[in-house]
């Protein structure tokens, strides 16, 4: 039975990830502050860690999988809540690594959460694994957090990372913040809604995971992203269509700016993405139009 530790595991991706692999027969621990809740939010039969410092040098896992981080769209953005979501990120990476290192027998994989923030904000320019950044917060936080994971392959681990785009599902994310607006027919585009938005459907979320565990020729950065980007005005459109709503109230950028700060980039910058890597290796979407993610998300809301 392969062992795997998930960092994050009790978020909206990773709590969904670790009911999946213990579905699958994997030995799933989830590192948590809260390790009572784990099983209720994770799953039976899935252990928990309160600490990293309960790693001994003789525990085995054969994946490790990093996704832990402070929210990063709960609070504004002062410099202390910038320097928490870096810490949260780079610094418990770094932890990790370093746990690594001194375990006896060395993970084969792993796989450490990153985001499509990596680009930075590049207007209509078609994005893959091989496009120049551009620099700004959420760009740097990446490209540190990646680099901190990548430290990894200096004993021998493989590391593939994977640059999430906007997750969509039940319960949480992207979606839970838009439902209450656009059910009361007050939906609409956010600034222009000319901004890309890169989408993905949490199950081929872990799908991709999955494929990254039994792919061991998989290794490097991966967009997390369905093939079909759309600009905000198409995604406020479909989401209208899907709940049967009209959208026609406009948020304009100056009121985002004024209400979020320097956090309206992450809704008014745009990044379109492309999964090229993960179609080159093969990996089937089961979910690459908009309409169908979403109305799958919807039927369980």
């Amino acid at each position: 039975m392969m062992k795997v530790l998930i960092t994050g595991g009790t978020g909206f991706i990773g709590s969904a990830l670790t009911r999946s692999l213990t579905e699958q027969g994997f030995d799933v621990t989830v590192l948590s502050r809260n390790p009572d809740t784990v099983e209720k939010i994770c799953g039976p039969g899935v252990k928990a860690l309160n600490n990293l410092n309960q790693l001994k040098p003789e525990d085995t896992y054969q994946v490790i999988i990093n996704l832990a981080g402070a929210p990063i769209f709960d609070a504004h953005w002062s410099d202390a809540r910038k320097q928490v979501i870096r810490d949260s990120r780079i610094n418990l990476t770094k932890q990790l690594v370093a746990c690594m290192t001194r375990m006896t027998v060395k993970p084969e994989l792993l796989i450490s959460g990153s985001a499509i923030g990596y680009y930075g904000d590049q207007g209509d320019v078609v994005l893959t694994e091989q496009s120049v950044p551009r620099t700004d917060f959420s760009q740097q936080l990446c490209a540190d957090w990646e680099n901190e994971a990548k430290q990894a392959e200096q004993i021998g681990v493989r590391v593939c990372l994977i640059r999430t785009g906007l997750v969509l599902a039940e319960g949480g994310g992207l979606l839970q913040r838009m439902l209450l607006p656009f059910r009361l027919g007050l939906g609409g585009r956010l600034g222009s809604g000319r901004q890309w938005m890169s989408w993905i459907h949490r199950q081929d979320w872990i799908a991709i995971a999955i494929k990254m565990i039994t792919d061991p020729s998989m290794q490097g950065p991966y967009n997390a992203t369905a093939p079909n980007p759309v600009t905000n005005c198409e995604f406020t459109r479909t989401l209208a269509h899907c709940l049967k709503r009209p959208a026609f109230m406009p948020v304009p950028a100056w009121l985002l700016k004024i209400l979020l700060g320097e956090m309206s980039g992450l809704v008014l910058g745009s990044q379109r993405v492309l999964p090229e890597r993960l179609l080159a290796q093969g990996f089937s979407f089961k979910y690459t139009d908009l309409s169908s993610a979403l109305n799958q998300a919807l039927r369980s809301l």
